[in-house]
């Protein structure tokens, strides 16, 4: 298993492909590293799908409103339009290279207007450097971020079991 520095800025997300730890990064973007945190610890991204997975590019999910599979809101087809009930994140970009395993918010076309939505990085795609806000980087299991199930929108797609705070979860 790879060594988690520190155990407040770390995810353990279980997927149906197998489990994926993310190294948090709250000096470059403690708010949204807050919300993720947050979030984690209600428990909203358990049950979410993976609801845009493109290959040689991102695989996209958070959207706990219309993706998560046991909500009550649970619309596959309209998964990837909501979020939480929470307000809006300030933009909070960096210089840090959207790169295999970037952690990184999806947002509508006001930069402003990230919530609860999440990617994962396939390749570099830096071509979305200082536009998105990176907020971690996947330190294992990126194997299993591979094997998630490809579509625009995906069909019966793959989803995190369960996303907890490492400090919140027995060594």
């Amino acid at each position: 298993m790879a060594e988690i520095k520190d155990r407040e800025n770390a995810l353990i997300m279980e997927t149906t492909k197998g489990k994926v730890v993310i190294e948090l990064f709250p000096d470059l973007a403690p708010g949204h590293v807050g919300r993720i945190k947050e979030l984690a610890r209600e428990g909203a991204y358990d049950g979410v799908v993976f609801h845009r997975v493109i290959d040689g590019f991102m695989a996209q999910t958070g959207d706990v409103k219309f993706g998560k599979s046991d909500g009550p809101n649970f619309n596959p087809a309209r998964a990837g339009m909501g979020g939480s009930d929470k307000p809006d994140l300030k933009a909070e970009f960096s210089n840090m290279n959207h790169g295999r395993g970037t952690c990184s918010m999806a947002r509508a076309q006001n930069p402003n207007s990230a919530n609860s939505q999440f990617f994962i990085c396939f390749e570099d795609a830096s071509f979305l450097n200082r536009q998105y806000s990176v907020w971690g980087q996947v330190i294992e299991g990126m194997e299993n971020v591979d094997k998630i199930k490809r579509g625009e929108p995906v069909q019966d797609p793959d989803k995190i079991v369960s996303m907890k705070v490492a400090a919140d979860v027995a060594e």
